[in-house]
């Protein structure tokens, strides 16, 4: 039987599993956590990444790697490729873990982006500012994620303070983009190359973190032909991104859409939030094409089964059986304790037309805490 590990125990390791039991696959987490919430479903190795003996015994048996959140070290999977076949490649990991080498990234793949200026020092930091003017956002290179290591300058009185909260680290400073909307992309790209594309997601983000996602049963997000064509297009460029890393697995991409423009945000090497939608309301979910692209399976279909919403829990949950009374919802539970800020589940929810999918969102908008 073959046997998959995957680094960190979150609930997006929990769902790979749950989307390869059909398969017949077994799991193995490796966390420094040992209440990671993947460990409620397989084997978890407790250590820290930097215990060799720890991976050792971890990559023991296995036949594949991969990971299930972007700030793994780089050197642990590269570490591990010596002994197990690990996807997606190091090379990805590296560009999506420092922002400055992402963009340059997008921008040398012919993917536009925000202007955007390295800062090392704070004459550094007043340089970058009389160059792209405010507003703009000043983030960490690293470890940024759910709107983490990030702050928004609107004043040049703002400078310090940002400055005192972010520095003393490799720090980029982004032009402020007025979006109209913000959509992810998500793609596969298996062992032999083959590649397949799930329809653009409108999504929406407060305090850095997605709440909610949206994706009609024919694609079409803002609704205007011109756009329309820039997301296929954004999906096309997505593709030479997947190509360009000799990829392994799925890739997701966040976008802004100002006016007919897309501009590329960031991109997770991972299966991603905004595909939650894609485990009841498409042909096959992104984690089981994850698993299938890793092990060398052909890629399944990424048509939606109907117009769909997903909505994400956060902080506290609702009543389930609430939820559960509104048609076709489904409750994903991640097995954690509440707390505020935390991704606790999510809710997707499906119907047959956009309008009645809006009063079942409403609805469940509604019951949330």
């Amino acid at each position: 039987m073959t046997t998959v590990g995957i680094l960190g125990g979150g609930q997006l390791g929990r769902m790979l599993a749950l989307a390869g039991y059909p398969l017949g696959l077994r799991f193995r987490f490796f966390d420094p956590s040992p209440d990671a919430t993947a460990g409620q479903l397989a084997e978890l190795h407790v250590g820290d990444y930097g215990d060799t003996a720890a991976l050792d015994r971890f990559a023991e048996g296995l036949d594949t790697i991969t990971y299930e959140w972007e700030n793994v070290p780089a050197d642990v999977v590269r570490y591990l490729s010596a002994r197990v076949p690990v996807y997606p490649p190091v090379v990805a990991l590296e560009t999506a873990q420092d922002r400055l080498l992402e963009k340059q990234f997008f921008n040398a793949n012919s993917i536009p982006t925000p202007r955007f200026i390295a800062v090392d020092d704070r004459a550094g930091l007043d340089a970058a500012v009389a160059e792209l003017g405010l507003p703009s956002v000043l983030k960490t290179r690293r470890e940024g994620y759910d709107g983490k290591g990030q702050v928004v300058l609107r004043e040049p009185r703002d400078l310090d303070a940002a400055w005192q909260a972010l520095g003393e680290r490799p720090l980029i400073l982004e032009s402020f983009v007025p979006f109209d909307r913000e959509v992810a992309v998500i793609a596969a790209r298996g062992r032999d190359g083959q590649v397949a594309v799930y329809p653009p997601v409108e999504i929406v983000q407060r305090e850095g973190m997605l709440r909610s996602a949206r994706v009609p049963r024919v694609p079409h997000v803002g609704g205007e032909a011109q756009e329309i064509e820039q997301l296929a297009m954004a999906g096309w460029q997505l593709m030479d991104l997947l190509n360009a890393l000799d990829y392994v697995g799925v890739l997701a991409i966040e976008l802004f859409v100002v006016g007919n423009q897309i501009l590329g945000n960031e991109m997770a090497p991972r299966v991603h939030n905004s595909g939650h939608w894609t485990i009841e309301g498409a042909q096959t979910s992104q984690f089981e094409q994850h698993l299938r692209a890793i092990l060398g399976l052909p890629l399944g279909s990424t048509e939606p089964r109907a117009d769909v919403a997903m909505l994400n829990l956060i902080g506290d949950l609702p009543d389930t059986a609430e939820v559960l009374a509104v048609p076709d919802a489904h409750l994903h539970l991640y097995g954690k304790v509440p707390r505020p800020g935390r991704k606790l589940g999510h809710i997707t929810v499906l119907a047959d037309d956009a309008a009645t999918l809006e009063q079942r969102v409403t609805r469940l908008e509604g019951l949330l805490p």
